[in-house]
């Protein structure tokens, strides 16, 4: 229909704008759009959208640079919806505004294939920043766009003349989100390092599902985010139209300190039965609780996602404005490429996601076969060669830099008003490293990595998972990736982590055998730009071993590192620090007569999607196989005894470790040549009884 109808019994209508108030009409649109969208459904959550409306509507009518027509725009203002149980206001937001989101999906809400899926999710429709969802998140994933926003302003500004870098990240939270610890990180980072472009808007509705937040929750947040060096203010009534534009005003003229504006508001706003209870958080409102909601509103009961003529033609001024903003950018962005041009070239690869020619020479090419090398020094010196041909390589270690040999990379670190240098110390704060790494990298410009001991990678896999979700091209770099590590024991040692990483779809884990292959795990990594890559180092020196024939690793996630002069009778497979344990069991087993194969796997999954001629090529399917990894056995049994071939043996890890020198923690749990030796002894032995008896596998 053309406008909103007239209510029959006018004096239910206690909540409807005046004719003449299109803004607040626009206000109950998404109020009613929620409420019918998630009625079609019978699910979803309407509590928060009708609360945060007005909030929504003033600031992306008043402050939000964005253009529909072009969400792609590389300074519009990004706003992640961090609360995304509340999805339905971001997507009535980018309905009404002209996104890519006609009616039908509104309609189609929560369904199969739609673009409005109960969460939002940062590929499904245009305009949609992140996915968020798991509360915190989208917080985490703000430190790292305003972060972003201040490196490319640091490096891509000019001192004098238009700037080209020039936009702020709004930012959506609940009490859910405040709750949760990564948010907490990551407002200690934030106001550590003054993002003045972080505006943070907490919508205070003291409700949580499973009731009032007095059951949990007595935290006073802006005193909370005072001590984080915050901009902090109150907004009472969320409904004050005025009161939400002032304190926005004031946060964008706050340039030192990043801002929260707690706004207290009422929970499913308008619904007369579960207002400001902890029913309204989630579930439909009902046929007849919707009815009358809508006669309260003076909204059309008996119709279901109208919107009005007067709200689409003022959303059209505000999409025209954000368009002639961005027009206007783009002519100053080509006045400055003509200006800069290496500049605009290195902002249009690194946007574009393009690996710098020379990148080849630049990687190390040669380690001496006579050394030994810890992997997390193959990965320094990757850093070090490369890093100054590509300056939007940017990361750093969650206060593990040492360790991580991420302080091998050139240049400065960022830190409070100076943001140019590309290495970021994010504190012991694994979790949110990881989420603003996601930022980062979802921002554009930048290519982000961070760094820790593989162990805490539990600390940051709710990141992790959601960087693998988003196809983010996060580099993850997990040093100390065994019982190798050592004195410190199994509080440090691994064990698990490996298979618990490799189990996230899509996300690439690859544990280098040597200097040589982690040369070629960084070169994979960096290639990748549809999903993160996950590096295993080992913090013990391993031998220099060969250099993979080129591309191996990255076409089939093995090689065959040395081989039998007649066909193999065994084939060893071993990763990461247990490949020359392999390579000096083979020796041994030579000297025996066996013919052995020893095969290098550091990307088990991508060895594992092959075709079977290709992997029978590197594992011929009937020669027996002894698999040796420090780590839990989980997920090589397939590979270790294939159907219709000899059974295999797994040399791994079903236990801690144990708090000694390293190289006696792996003696005695078994990761010695002479006992991967003895293992494939008595697997030839066990198989020639079999053949002697008739027995097949």
């Amino acid at each position: 229909m053309s406008s909103a109808g007239t209510v029959t019994d006018r004096a239910k209508a206690d909540l409807a704008p005046a004719p003449d108030d299109v803004d607040g009409r626009a206000i109950t649109t998404i109020r009613m759009l929620t409420a019918d969208a998630v009625e079609a459904a019978n699910s979803g959550h309407p509590g928060m959208p009708m609360g945060m409306a007005p909030c929504g509507w003033v600031l992306w009518t008043r402050f939000l640079r964005f253009d529909p027509g072009r969400p792609d725009w590389p300074d519009r203002d990004r706003f992640v919806l961090s609360a995304g149980h509340g999805s339905m206001l971001l997507y009535s937001l980018l309905h009404l505004f002209g996104y890519d989101l006609p009616m039908e999906e509104i309609k189609r809400f929560r369904q199969l294939h739609s673009a409005t899926p109960g969460h939002p999710e940062y590929w499904c429709a245009p305009g949609v920043e992140t996915t968020t969802g798991p509360l915190g998140q989208g917080f985490g994933n703000a430190v790292g766009m305003a972060l972003a926003e201040r490196m490319l302003a640091a490096r891509f500004n000019p001192d004098d003349g238009e700037t080209i870098v020039d936009h702020r990240t709004y930012v959506f939270a609940s009490d859910g989100d405040l709750m949760e610890g990564v948010s907490h990180e990551g407002a200690s980072l934030a106001g550590h390092l003054g993002l003045g472009r972080l505006i943070v808007c907490y919508d205070d509705n003291r409700v949580t599902i499973d009731g009032s937040t007095d059951l949990t929750y007595s935290d006073d947040p802006c005193a909370r985010f005072d001590a984080y060096h915050w901009h902090t203010q109150t907004v009472e009534d969320a409904n004050d139209r005025d009161a939400l534009a002032a304190a926005l005003e004031a946060a964008i003229a706050e340039e030192e300190r990043p801002s929260l504006i707690r706004i207290h508001t009422r929970i499913g706003f308008g619904a007369p039965e579960v207002e400001g209870t902890h029913e309204a958080h989630d579930g439909a409102l009902g046929e007849e609780q919707l009815r009358r909601t809508k006669e309260r509103f003076g909204w059309p009961p008996d119709e279901s996602f109208v919107v009005p003529d007067d709200v689409r033609a003022r959303c059209r001024e505000v999409a025209d404005a954000g368009r002639r903003r961005r027009e206007d950018w783009e002519a100053r962005f080509d006045e400055w490429a003509a200006d800069h041009p290496e500049q605009a070239d290195a902002w249009r690869r690194a946007h574009e996601r393009r690996l710098p020619a020379g990148l080849d020479e630049a990687l190390p090419d040669h380690f001496d076969p006579d050394d030994r090398m810890a992997t997390r020094d193959g990965s320094g010196a990757v850093l070090s060669s490369i890093g100054e041909l590509m300056p939007e390589l940017v990361g750093g270690s969650a206060d593990l830099a040492g360790s991580n040999r991420t302080a091998k990379a050139p240049g400065g670190s960022v830190k409070r008003g100076d943001y140019r240098g590309p290495k970021i110390h994010f504190g012991v704060r694994e979790h949110n490293m990881a989420a603003a790494l996601n930022g980062l990298a979802l921002h554009g410009g930048l290519r982000p990595y961070g760094a820790t001991f593989m162990v805490f990678s539990d600390y940051a896999r709710p990141s992790i998972r959601l960087a693998a979700l988003m196809e983010a091209p996060v580099i993850l770099i997990f040093t100390h990736d065994s019982v190798g590590v050592g004195e410190d024991g199994p509080t440090h040692q691994p064990v698990e982590h490996l298979n618990a990483l490799r189990a996230i779809p899509g996300l690439a884990l690859l544990r280098p055998a040597d200097a040589y292959e982690a040369v070629d795990v960084w070169r994979i990594a960096l290639e990748r730009t549809d999903g993160p890559t996950a590096m295993a180092l080992s913090r013990q020196k391993v031998p220099v071993l060969e250099q993979p024939p080129p591309g191996a690793i990255a076409r089939n996630g093995a090689w065959v590192i040395r081989d039998s002069d007649d066909p193999p009778e065994v084939v060893l497979v071993a990763t990461g620090s247990e490949v020359w344990v392999a390579l000096e069991a083979a020796d041994r087993l030579a000297e025996d007569g066996v013919q052995v194969r020893v095969v290098s796997m550091p990307w088990r999954e991508k060895f594992g999607e092959l075709p079977h001629d290709r992997a029978a090529e590197i594992l011929p399917p009937t020669v027996p196989r002894v698999v040796v990894e420090a780590g839990s056995p989980q997920g090589w049994e397939g590979l270790a005894s294939p159907p219709g071939a000899p059974k295999g043996r797994i040399i791994g890890l079903k236990r801690f470790g144990a708090s000694a020198p390293g190289a006696d923690v792996l003696a005695d749990l078994g990761f010695t040549p002479e006992a991967v030796a003895d293992a494939a002894r008595d697997l030839l032995a066990a198989d020639a009884d079999r053949t002697a008896a008739g027995d097949t596998p």
